[in-house]
């Protein structure tokens, strides 16, 4: 992590095609996000919708600003209560058995104090 953002490396060992899916398609998002309307098409605007068992009222604004085909996606991020607007993209490469995934948030420290909270409870979330 650092000010502006949260980084994390991970592999799974599973195809591009299969991590790829997970992440652009709505119903595998849902599951491991939350719900949503989510379609992979750059100017698509979105929602995240949490569930009440996550506890927080809050629904997450987004728009998909990049589309590479089993590549990256990236999109908007805005938590409707603080309107705090950041940037998710997710990176994959083929790797000897499996996929390396990247997963970078960024543009948390524009919003100063505030801004770093948000990073770290997301942070942790992810």
């Amino acid at each position: 992590m650092t000010d502006d953002s949260i980084v994390i490396d991970i592999f799974y060992p599973y195809p591009v095609s299969r991590v790829w899916d997970a992440l652009v398609n709505s119903e595998s998002l849902a599951v491991w996000l939350m719900p949503n309307d989510f379609v992979p098409t750059v100017g698509h605007r979105f929602t995240f919708k949490p569930s009440e068992q996550q506890g927080w009222t809050g629904l997450i604004e987004c728009e998909v600003m990049v589309v590479e085909d089993q590549k990256c996606i990236s999109y908007t991020w805005n938590n409707a209560p603080s309107h705090l607007e950041t940037l998710l993209t997710f990176s994959l490469e083929p790797a000897d058995g499996g996929t390396n995934l990247r997963l970078e948030h960024t543009g948390f420290a524009s919003a100063g104090k505030a801004g770093l909270s948000i990073r770290d409870m997301l942070g942790q979330g992810w």
